[in-house]
């Protein structure tokens, strides 16, 4: 923990700012697809932001955190992955975490902040400044730990309806061999309360990686569903807890990337960054 704490420390006072907690009164102009009026100022690539990607298992927070990552120049944090990398590893927490996540459970909050701990001192080592989380804080506990050491910017609440969530989990696919992500559901779900329809389109593997897809162990209809009714029933907290401070942004997802992506850029005011990035290049 210590040094999560001086990573985040020392973060607050040589960089600026990113969300400007004065002005969340003022209206994001979209369409029905964010559910709050936040204002985000995000300054060039290269300055340091502290933001959190909250979102049901399965919605997409580390797609969209990844991409943002990139776009942004921060680190993406991921403690989905960092759960996984220590159950390939033979470390003292992999057995424990193999029996919880094999039962659909939340990891433990003392095991979350040890993993975090370890890879932000990891990150320090290499220089590295700013985060975007993913995945973290799932408690009002861990949420209010982050609140003691640091201040986070921006909080953005993935939103997309249940039964696209346990049928884009179920399609979930990896290649056992180059170890890339794919899934092979293809979804057309009614919106609800008037909403539009939501589409996907599988996001299919090249012809190599076919025959070597393999499924998730805990991507089950019974454990997936039971990890969103946990997740449920504790995210309503959080998301309470950001909201009274103006910093959540809920933003229900349209449909898949290409529908989705250019609209999330336009909520964050990154689509002219995007432009000008795409034009450089």
């Amino acid at each position: 923990m210590a040094a999560m704490i001086r990573l985040f420390r020392s973060s607050s006072s040589p960089y600026s700012r990113y969300l400007s907690t004065a002005a969340v009164s003022e209206t994001v102009k979209s369409q029905s697809y964010p559910r709050n009026p936040v204002t985000i100022n995000v300054e060039p690539k290269g300055k340091t932001i502290q933001w959190v990607f909250l979102g049901c298992p399965g919605v997409g927070k580390g797609t969209y955190a990844s991409r943002l990552s990139t776009l942004l120049g921060v680190p993406h944090i991921a403690t989905g992955d960092l759960v996984r990398d220590e159950l390939k590893s033979s470390g003292p927490l992999s057995k424990q975490l193999a029996e919880i996540v094999n039962q659909g459970k939340l990891v433990s909050d003392e095991i979350i902040l040890n993993l975090l701990s370890k890879r932000l001192e990891n990150g320090e080592a290499k220089g590295e400044a700013g985060f975007i989380l993913d995945g973290f804080p799932r408690t009002v506990r861990q949420a209010e730990i982050l609140t003691e050491v640091t201040d986070i910017d921006l909080v953005v609440n993935l939103k997309l309806p249940e039964s696209v969530l346990v049928e884009k989990c179920l399609g979930r696919r990896i290649c056992s061999e180059c170890g890339k992500n794919f899934n092979v559901a293809s979804i057309d779900v009614a919106g609800e309360n008037g909403a539009p329809r939501i589409t996907m389109a599988p996001l299919n593997p090249p012809t190599q990686c076919i025959s070597k897809l393999i499924t998730r162990a805990d991507d089950t209809e019974d454990i997936v569903k039971e990890r969103l009714r946990i997740y449920w029933d504790k995210s309503q907290p959080v998301e309470d807890f950001y909201r009274s401070q103006g910093k959540l942004l809920e933003f229900d997802l349209p449909g898949g990337i290409p529908e989705s992506w250019p609209k999330l850029l336009e909520v964050l005011n990154l689509d002219e960054q995007e432009h000008k990035l795409s034009a450089a290049a």
